[in-house]
C-alpha cells in the first residue's frame, strides 16, 4: 500500500497555518482583544486549567480586558497566571473581576512584536517544508517499492510542491497583516 497521502500532506500543512494564526493572535497589537489572553493558565483545584476555564474574558473598552473571574477563591491565582504569562499586564482586582488596562506600546516594543511575528511565520514555514520532505519521501518509497511509476512520482512531487507554495504564501500573508497592524496602531 502506498504511504503517499495527498489529503494528509495537506491537513498537516493547513494545520502549520492555524497554529501560527493562533500564535499571531496572542501578540498584542494596542488594541483590547480577548484572544491576547488565550495562552494564560491558572493553577486552581489542583491542576493547571486555561484561563477560558476559570472566568470570562471581555474588552468593555478599546484599551482594557476585563476577567471575571466563576469563583471568588480563584481570583488570586487568576491574576498570578496572568502575571506568569509575561503579557506587560498589570492586573487591578475589583471584587471578582480583574481590570486589565493596556499600556501604550512603545515603538521599540512593537518593532519587537513585529519580529517575534516574524518568526513565528519561519517556524511555520520549517513545519511546512519538513511535511513537505515527508511526502517527497513517501514519494520516492513508492516508487522504489513499484507502487508507482516515475512519471506518477513527478506528479506527485508537483502537487506537493504546489501546496508547499500555496500554504506558504499563506503564512506570508498572516505574518504581513499581523506586522502591518503591530507598526500602524
Amino acid at each position: 500500500m502506498a504511504k503517499y497521502d495527498k489529503t494528509d500532506i495537506e491537513r498537516r500543512m493547513q494545520g502549520a497555518v492555524d497554529s501560527l494564526k493562533g500564535d499571531l493572535s496572542g501578540l498584542r497589537t494596542g488594541r483590547a482583544n480577548t484572544s491576547l489572553l488565550d495562552p494564560v493558565t491558572v493553577e486552581v483545584y489542583g491542576s493547571i486549567m486555561p484561563l477560558s476555564q476559570v472566568a470570562t474574558v471581555n474588552a468593555p473598552e478599546p484599551r482594557m480586558l476585563a476577567v471575571q473571574v466563576w469563583d471568588k477563591a480563584n481570583v488570586i491565582a487568576v491574576e498570578k497566571g496572568i502575571a506568569r504569562a509575561n503579557l506587560g499586564l498589570n492586573p487591578m482586582i475589583d471584587g471578582q473581576t480583574l481590570r486589565l488596562p493596556l499600556p501604550d506600546l512603545t515603538e521599540e516594543r512593537r518593532k519587537d512584536l513585529a519580529k517575534l511575528a516574524g518568526q513565528y511565520g519561519e517556524n511555520a514555514k520549517i513545519a511546512i517544508r519538513n511535511v513537505r520532505r515527508d511526502g517527497m519521501e513517501a514519494l520516492k518509497d513508492d516508487e522504489k517499492k513499484k507502487e508507482i511509476s516515475e512519471d506518477d512520482r513527478k506528479r506527485s512531487e508537483d502537487e506537493v510542491q504546489k501546496l508547499t507554495d500555496k500554504y506558504v504564501g499563506d503564512i506570508d500573508n498572516a505574518v504581513a497583516q499581523k506586522e502591518k497592524e503591530i507598526l500602524t496602531q
